[in-house]
């Protein structure tokens, strides 16, 4: 699905647009994967996963775009994708078509710049227009920047999956689950 274009301006002056990523965009899309998984641990992949197949992420952001109810909030600075948030039904019987599943990745150089926000904010706005009723996700235990985040848009901590992830260094982190109702 589309969601409506609007501008914003961040504290460094740069305007950034806030649309929905289109298909033939998925290379851009890709590019920000990979270049957040190499910047933090946060992230669900690591570089070493090797290059995301193109084609797989094209068809992903072609089906996004067409759903009725799935979306991305991605934000461009000129041409260059630097922040992506994907709001898509966690499964689509019944009983689950009520709840989403929530995931951002921002560049570090842009976060802490508010940008985190409106991209939360369009998100949770249009996952109400969508008629989810519930958004969940899975954080990082040590990524306090991100729960802060989340917390400040209502999300609530209910419980922990202990070793979630294993980092190529041996060491595990638990993931947090959160969940905003809406």
């Amino acid at each position: 699905m589309r969601i409506e274009q609007r501008e914003i301006v961040l504290k460094t002056g740069e305007t950034v647009v806030i649309r929905s990523a289109k298909p033939e965009e998925a290379e851009k899309i890709r590019k920000l994967r990979e270049t957040t998984s190499a910047e933090t641990h946060f992230m669900a992949r690591e570089p070493e996963d090797g290059q995301m197949d193109r084609e797989r992420i094209r068809s992903i952001t072609e089906a996004v775009y067409n759903s009725e109810k799935d979306f991305y909030v991605t934000a461009f600075l000129g041409e260059e994708v630097i922040g992506d948030l994907g709001v898509v039904m966690i499964r689509p019987q019944i009983k689950f078509r009520h709840r989403a599943y929530l995931g951002m990745s921002i560049l570090q150089k842009y976060t802490s710049m508010g940008l985190g926000s409106v991209m939360m904010e369009t998100a949770i706005e249009q996952a109400k227009k969508n008629g989810f009723e519930q958004v969940e996700l899975g954080v990082f235990e040590d990524n306090e920047k991100a729960r802060g985040l989340y917390k400040k848009f209502g999300f609530k901590e209910y419980g922990v999956n202990p070793r979630a992830f294993k980092l190529p260094d041996g060491s595990y982190h638990d993931e947090i689950i959160m969940m905003r109702l809406l």
